[in-house]
């Protein structure tokens, strides 16, 4: 019976060094295409997302930055999973401030600082499209997304994205931007496979 069940294990393990490597991974496949907007410019401040994709996300170890130059945040649209924190850089010459006015981000205010030194606050509620303001500069404006999952992207200059690594499966395509009207598409994700999903702002 010892040698019946040795030889199993044996086999078994034969098997599993003779399939390729993340074969028992979860499939994958991505989401691209182009996004349009009605001023060309403000394509790359669209953030792309899957929404439907079931799973718990951890947010990244590390703090998503996010800095203020030359009177900007810089980016101007940071799109993160729920539970990221923010790092925000002075790396201007004169004192600057962020503050929230949105419940969602708890109405945060880290106060101000000069060039060269940071503050942190972890955005919690996915869902949350929370301004980014500074009471010394009050021309200056940014946005931090925050979404339940990793599968979104931002298009470059183009308009073209790229959402890689996406679970196989039927899901929701949408945007974010903070002037245009959301748009949303069916997608199915297939294992290996890309799938092209373009988006008229």
């Amino acid at each position: 019976m010892q040698t019946n069940v040795a030889i199993l294990r044996t086999g078994i393990l034969t098997l599993l060094l003779c399939f390729p490597a993340g074969l028992f991974a979860q499939a994958t496949g991505a989401v691209t295409g182009t996004v349009t907007t009605k001023k060309a410019k403000e394509v790359v401040n669209v953030v792309v997302y899957v929404d439907g994709v079931q799973g718990d996300f951890k947010p990244p170890s590390e703090p998503s930055r996010v800095d203020q130059k030359n009177l900007t945040f810089t980016p101007h649209v940071l799109p993160v999973v729920k539970g990221t924190t923010v790092s925000f850089v002075n790396s201007d010459d004169v004192l600057h401030n962020v503050f929230s006015p949105d419940e969602c981000a708890e109405k945060m205010n880290l106060g101000t600082w000069p060039k060269g030194e940071s503050k942190t606050f972890t955005f919690k509620q996915a869902g949350c499209h929370s301004a980014l303001l500074c009471k010394v500069h009050p021309e200056m404006e940014g946005w931090v997304v925050v979404l339940d999952n990793p599968f979104f992207a931002k298009p470059d200059s183009s308009g073209k994205y790229t959402i890689p690594n996406v679970p196989a499966g039927k899901y929701t395509i949408k945007t974010w931007h903070q002037k245009y009207s959301e748009k949303s598409a069916p997608v199915e994700v297939k294992a290996g496979g890309s799938t092209t999903v373009d988006l008229d702002l």
